[in-house]
């Protein structure tokens, strides 16, 4: 019964560590995400001015 236990709480302590990894992972990716869409979304509005500017 106590290797049962022991079973248990290794398992818990394995997934409890794997996703606290994963959502410290999953948010870094989440901001370098947001900041390409930024310079995406800036040089677009740049580069749309520059071609409406020449008509």
């Amino acid at each position: 019964m106590v290797g049962l236990l022991w079973v248990v709480a290794v398992v818990l302590f394995i997934l409890w560590l794997l996703g606290f990894v994963v959502f410290h992972v999953a948010g870094g990716l989440i901001h370098l995400l947001l900041i390409i869409a930024v310079v995406v979304i800036i040089y677009n509005v740049v580069m749309g001015s520059r071609g409406r500017r020449s008509l």
